[in-house]
């Protein structure tokens, strides 16, 4: 693609062009923009190149040698990016007149490759650093069949209609506004998803045994330093110098909870004690990596810590794994992935702790069943993690589910307990989220179900239909009857043709519709309407002691 590109705008200059899943993309610096028109056209460039069948041929080069080449063609993000390269030497690749920079390994011939698509354009940062040139990002992907970019395509296109931010507009769920990048809007309804989410956590906190706290926003950042995340975690937070002291918003709840856990003492038999938290947290992720609710820099988890002694350690996974399993039953997430991520290059606390916590979590999982993927060093600099990844209708992966064991923090902040022999004994701290960050899987959940929500999280529940103005005032009282029995419910009152009301209902994801007609009123009776079809009319208390056992929520809190 970028051979294309060159061919056809020469001062065009060439950034950074990796691959990604399922395709690629390849950054620009072109003040202009690129159209669609200008994709056509360097798409045709491409399957000319590809007839050309032209040999791809790799050349190891010292990096002054790469620089004074890419220098000489005017290509400065090279330049740049070749200079802040450790290796003495650097692999180039040529095909025709074309030399860019890769590790590779590449195709043999341009003839090798059979389907292709660019399918969009979009801006990018250099460096998604929002104070650097914005650059033009051409998005492509590649398949070694017709059929399967074919496949590849239609997914592509089901993706954009279950967009989370198009459904987030067209629902009136939430929005995002350049005054506050990176941090949602949640319109009311959207609101009422968010807290009917929290408020089923809280229901299984209840039955699991976890305790809720509130803890601070802002902290003195030597919480950081001795928890260790200053050092590692610095650039991503937010800094600021107040009456010469610095604090930083936290952007997790651990340092905060260690803190908590150590201004008392504990016995054995307090343990475990298990701390759930929702408090807002605030990352600073660069804006050129900011997307919609997935990648957000304000954010609430689902987060909570135990402090457990070692004998009570596999107790404690063994029970997440099942409220993790009970909350992904409840969503129907039926396909998931299991990994175990260990030790990596950089890590705090002894080698034994980690040793001790791996071997925990691998014995959690064998009890459970599930079957496990080693990802060898992809665990947190404080302890080994395990991951549960949900493979939605599209074929994508996500991670949703995490517990870790921290090897670091405990000794950090001296935490101790009082064993039974009068000894005092480091507990075993573990990290935990079922949904993560709530905006996150916000966007996953609609996304899944195309908008489509489950009855008991739906912001409307109920919408009741009037054909005519004479049976508004029913109509009104029988959404105060549903309100009155907890059924989020409304009316639409409007002049409309019924069929126009149906459907923009239908539009609206609205669960349950009940039309109301003269007859219905005079019986006080509805007539339900579910997946487009009509049913039978039903008694007023019956239709709404059916929706309210159907809209209760999973576990049986209502």
């Amino acid at each position: 693609m970028a051979q294309a590109v060159k061919r056809l705008f020469p001062q065009v200059e060439i950034t950074i062009g990796p691959v990604i899943e399922n395709g690629f993309f390849y950054d620009f610096r072109r003040p202009e923009g690129f159209t669609p028109e200008d994709l056509a056209r360097i798409e045709e460039t491409m399957r000319a190149i590809v007839r050309e069948d032209l040999a791809v041929q790799r050349e190891e080069v010292p990096r002054a040698e790469a620089i004074r080449r890419f220098r000489a063609m005017g290509e400065h993000y090279k330049v740049e990016i070749i200079e802040g390269l450790p290796d003495d030497y650097v692999s180039l690749y040529q095909q025709g007149e074309f030399v860019d920079l890769c590790r590779g390994p590449h195709v043999p011939s341009t003839g090798c490759i059979a389907a292709f698509r660019l399918t969009s354009l979009a801006g990018a940062y250099w460096r998604g650093d929002a104070r650097n040139e914005q650059l033009q990002r051409i998005y492509g992907t590649a398949w070694a069949r017709k059929e399967d970019l074919d496949a590849y395509l239609a997914r592509l296109e089901e993706a954009k209609q279950r967009d989370h931010r198009r459904l987030g507009q067209a629902l009136d769920l939430f929005s995002l506004h350049p005054i506050a990048p990176g941090s949602p809007f949640f319109h009311p309804k959207g609101a009422v998803v968010y807290n009917t989410l929290v408020e089923y956590i809280r229901s299984l906190y209840a039955r699991y045994g976890y305790t809720e706290v509130i803890t601070p926003l802002i902290y003195k950042t030597e919480l950081y330093k001795q928890s260790g995340h200053y050092d590692l975690f610095r650039e991503d937070m937010f800094l600021m110098a107040l009456e010469e002291e610095e604090y930083g918003v936290k952007p997790m709840n651990c340092p905060g909870h260690c803190y908590l856990f150590a201004t008392r003492k504990h016995s054995y038999r307090d343990l475990p004690i298990r701390y759930a938290d929702f408090s807002r947290l605030h990352r600073f992720e660069a804006s050129g990596t900011l997307a919609g609710l997935v990648r957000v820099r304000s954010m609430a988890q689902d987060d909570a810590h135990i402090f457990c002694t070692p004998e009570q350690l596999d107790g404690e996974i063994e029970r997440f794994v099942e409220m993790t399993r009970e909350v992904y039953a409840a969503f129907g997430f039926d396909r998931i992935e299991v990994t175990l991520q260990t030790r990596p290059e950089k890590f705090l606390g002894a080698v034994e702790r980690w040793d001790a916590a791996e071997a925990a979590l691998r014995r959690a999982l064998e009890r459970t069943g599930f079957a496990v993927t080693i990802l060898p060093g992809q665990g947190a600099f404080y302890g080994p993690k395990i991951g549960f990844d949900f493979r939605d209708v599209l074929e994508r992966s996500w991670t949703l589910a995490t517990v870790q064991i921290d090897c670091a923090m405990p000794e950090r902040f001296e935490l101790g307990y009082v064993t039974p022999e009068g000894t005092l004994a480091t507990p075993v701290m573990i990290h935990r989220a079922v949904l993560g960050s709530l905006e996150r899987f916000i966007a996953i959940l609609l996304e899944q179900t195309a908008g489509k929500l489950p009855l008991w999280l739906a912001p409307v529940q109920v919408r009741l239909l009037p054909i005519s103005e004479k049976v508004a005032d029913y109509a009104a009282r029988a959404v105060d009857a549903c309100r009155a029995a907890g059924l989020r419910a409304e009316a639409d009152l409007r002049s409309e043709k019924l069929g126009y009301k149906v459907r923009e209902a239908q539009l609206e994801k609205i669960p349950v519709i009940a039309v109301v007609g003269e007859r219905e009123a005079a019986a006080g009776a509805v007539a339900p309407r579910r997946e487009g079809a009509a049913e039978a009319a039903l008694p007023l208390d019956a239709f709404i002691a059916r929706t309210v056992a159907e809209a209760r929520m999973p576990g049986g809190a209502s």
